[in-house]
């Protein structure tokens, strides 16, 4: 039985889940419980709990029996010995010991059992790796809303945590930084936005693969952006600062420098408009400015423009998001000057630096950007919140 990512049901190397309804019936809800939790057996009232919910029936533990009955016949069919499958003692519901089970679960939580008591180095090594592997993904994905399931699934998950980070560290002190790079690349594949890419990029950097590192912190944050509306976290974008002091370049001409430091014009680079940048560039720029104007002689403010429903409230999620967040990206673009800095924070917000202008100029790219995103009757808007870099104040 496989429940780790997803889940299968075999006897005899045939599948016990022949088609789609059979994978949504209460025989398969019955088993997972019952496979599950073969050892220490579940209470009668339990599994009433997870099978029927707060549905209304007339006799639970009639119902029960029922589903109970009716699984024995249907294990049969299947083609296992015929037998008593479900012991029931003293409330408590058991699988037969005569037909053994086995649980990639159970597996996988023997493998980081034995990583903790392995004393020599190398083998605790394998030994963590190999859990890694055994662990797919959460725990019975499909039954994600199930209280029990629930609770599984984050047991298995601290576990893979735990895993993840005791085969990281004895990879960095072996220097093997290639399955380093792999093992970051396999967890930040199973558990998204966990920040397991900061292992990937840790490894690139030993390996001194640092424009491939750099490529990849780049796909990261335009992945957390674009795709799930996130920033990375500070450890994150902390790595890849210290990534940018390690980097060597090669001996080279001022002129050679410079042609690299320039920004590329054309249909992919530059060209007009703002300037659309990562938020760690944002930041950097931000900063400087910061920097800049304790010196006087120059106003900068930072807009965030986000977009809202016809209450006012932030939209969240959905395709029409998706498609707004991508009308106001542009909208914004061919508003502002071509020396603006630009950012997607989230999906639906963008953060504007406005260098050498005035309240009443803010105003103006506000209402450029409005008459280039709203369209006929629209009803949704972008909510608008404008800051002196110095002196913070809303404007609305």
């Amino acid at each position: 039985m496989n429940t780790l990512g997803n889940f299968s049901l075999e006897w005899n190397g045939k599948s016990l889940l022949s088609d789609k309804k059979s994978r949504e019936s209460q025989f398969i809800y019955l088993m997972q419980i019952i496979l599950h939790y073969r050892r220490t057996g579940i209470e009668k009232g339990k599994v009433e709990e997870y099978l029927f919910g707060d549905k209304e029936l007339a006799n639970v533990h009639h119902t029960l029996q029922s589903v109970l009955y009716n699984a024995k016949k249907s294990l049969r069919k299947m083609g296992l010995p015929e037998m008593d499958y479900f012991k029931q003692r003293k409330g408590v519901i058991y699988w037969t010991d005569q037909i053994p089970v086995t649980e990639d679960g159970d597996w996988f939580e023997s493998l980081c059992a034995r990583a903790n008591e392995e004393e020599d180095p190398d083998r605790k090594r394998e030994l963590f790796l190999e859990a890694c592997q055994v662990y797919k993904g959460e725990f019975l994905p499909m039954q994600s809303g199930m209280i029990w399931v629930a609770q599984e699934a984050r047991r298995y998950r601290e576990r893979f945590c735990e895993c993840v980070e005791s085969a990281h560290i004895l990879l960095r002190r072996s220097g093997d930084f290639e399955r380093m790079r792999e093992l970051g690349l396999y967890a930040s594949q199973i558990q998204p936005l966990a920040d397991w890419e900061v292992i990937t990029m840790e490894a690139m950097v030993a390996e001194g693969r640092f424009e491939e590192a750099q490529r990849f912190y780049e796909d990261t944050v335009d992945y957390y952006f674009q795709q799930q509306g996130l920033k990375p976290s500070k450890q994150f974008t902390s790595f890849y600062q210290k990534l940018g002091e390690q980097i060597q370049h090669r001996h080279s001409t001022l002129e050679e420098i410079q042609t690299e430091l320039s920004e590329e014009c054309g249909e992919e680079g530059g060209g007009s408009g703002g300037f659309l940048c990562t938020y760690p560039v944002f930041q950097g720029i931000y900063q400087l400015l910061e920097r800049m104007l304790e010196r006087g002689g120059q106003s900068v403010y930072l807009m965030l423009c986000t977009v809202v429903d016809c209450k006012g409230n932030p939209m969240r999620g959905g395709s029409m998001l998706d498609e707004l967040s991508e009308r106001l990206e542009q909208a914004i673009l061919k508003s502002v000057r071509h020396g603006d800095a630009v950012n997607c924070y989230g999906k639906g917000q963008y953060l504007i630096l406005l260098t050498n202008v005035t309240r009443e100029g803010c105003k103006v790219i506000q209402k450029r950007i409005n008459s280039q995103f709203i369209r006929g009757r629209q009803r949704t808007r972008i909510q608008y919140y404008v800051s002196d870099a110095l002196r913070p104040f809303d404007v609305r």
